[in-house]
């Protein structure tokens, strides 16, 4: 998995920071936040039982997952 992967499901990753962490990306708030915080938690979403895990880690054939 690549940054430019991840990056290219911004919508999946805005709705979880959103749901998961309670941040509105389009707040303003990534501006005052460095690289680094951000990561982390885009990070944190994919061991997470989320939108973002389940794009990358989708339930293995025949296996479905709970909610």
């Amino acid at each position: 998995m690549t940054w430019d992967a991840l990056l290219d499901e911004w919508a999946l990753i805005e709705a979880d920071l959103h749901q998961v962490y309670g941040i509105d990306a389009e707040s303003g708030v990534l501006r005052d936040r460095s690289w680094r915080w951000l990561r982390l938690r885009i990070m944190g979403l994919l061991s997470t039982e989320c939108r973002t895990n389940r794009a990358f880690n989708p339930p293995e054939s025949g296996q479905k997952r709970g909610r």
